[in-house]
């Protein structure tokens, strides 16, 4: 009995200091918010049992990079999955009340004149994948509710955003740089099941790779455990994507092809550097198959079995579409809003 007793109560001391640190973020972000010159919807909460917390602002990064603006930065990713999502899944972005914010702010580019390419609901043909997107979606648009409330008046706005398959949309400029398409060819995540899988592939596996370098910037416990949280359901995500779209790569070898073409493309883009505690070199990219098609690669890792790392800097080339430093480009035409914002 005196182990049992034992055990019971580290359950209770754990599961008291993670209820602190929850309650620890909530209230800095909203001290954040308030030191911005807003006001957080957190601010305004206050629980009894807890007035012995301080109100603090997030400690700056050896980098020179806040809390806020790491956070913030995930959130202008968030921005660009969910509302990607949310069109193949619902036919429309996400709502309006979770736009706005600091910068410049933008909203879905729609191309007048023409439904081809336009973003749009997917009809599905293969009901998991339908299911699938609903739950991402979901998923997402959540990840874009917490980051904005715990940001407060903090938050950056949703910037303008490229996610159209028309010849002028991000997708087809990005399926064109892989060769996935040819140069006069468009792509249309919304076309058909196979093109959302793919298009879902190209964000996903990026979104993994940018939360794992962006945890390296926070300090504070109750953020790290945030981005820490957010990081694994973007890799659920991934690995769920990877696993369908091989089980249809099985049947349409030119899926296996295309992921493989997108990868290399990635790589091509991001300027990454052998650096870091891990040493994983410039390559940090991988398809869904091994050194045959009957070999999978669903979870993309370096020789110890980690995912890969990229700094903001590398995710911005990438979904700026540009090896070089820029401001915008690509699926972010004006550039994201917030503190980290060039490549």
């Amino acid at each position: 009995m005196t182990e049992e007793r034992f055990i019971l109560d580290v359950i209770e001391e754990a599961s008291a200091k993670r209820r602190t640190e929850r309650r620890r973020f909530m209230k800095m972000a909203g001290g954040a918010a308030a030191a911005a010159g807003g006001l957080s919807l957190l601010a305004a909460c206050n629980n009894d049992d807890d007035r012995d917390v301080p109100v603090a602002t997030p400690t700056p990064t050896p980098a020179a990079v806040s809390e806020v603006d790491v956070l913030n930065f995930a959130l202008q990713l968030e921005y660009l999955e969910a509302n990607f999502y949310s069109y193949a899944a619902f036919g429309q972005p996400i709502a309006s009340t979770l736009r706005s914010g600091t910068g410049t702010p933008g909203s879905v580019q729609i191309v007048s004149g023409t439904t081809a390419g336009q973003p749009r609901a997917v009809s599905f043909q293969d009901p998991i994948v339908a299911a699938y997107a609903r739950e991402i979606a979901a998923d997402e648009i959540a990840h874009v509710t917490f980051l904005r409330t715990a940001l407060g008046g903090s938050a950056a706005a949703q910037p303008a955003i490229n996610i159209s398959g028309d010849a002028t949309g991000a997708f087809t400029a990005a399926a064109r740089a892989a060769g996935v398409v040819g140069s006069g060819a468009t792509f249309d995540p919304y076309a058909d099941d196979n093109s959302f899988l793919l298009g879902a592939y190209l964000f996903e596996d990026v979104g993994v790779t940018a939360y794992m370098g962006g945890v390296q910037l926070l300090s504070t416990p109750a953020y790290i455990e945030a981005a820490a949280g957010i990081h694994a359901v973007e890799a659920y995500h991934a690995g769920l994507v990877r696993t369908v779209l091989y089980r249809k790569g099985l049947t349409t070898a030119s899926i296996f092809t295309a992921t493989q073409q997108i990868s290399d493309a990635r790589d091509s883009l991001d300027g990454t550097s052998n650096t870091g505690l891990l040493n994983q070199g410039g390559d940090r990219d991988q398809g869904i198959i091994g050194s045959s098609s009957s070999i999978a690669n669903i979870v993309p890792t370096d020789s110890n079995g980690i995912v890969y790392v990229r700094s903001p800097q590398q995710v911005l080339n990438i979904v700026y579409l540009n090896a070089t430093s820029t401001n915008g480009g690509g699926f972010f035409p004006a550039g994201v809003n917030g503190s980290v914002r060039s490549s």
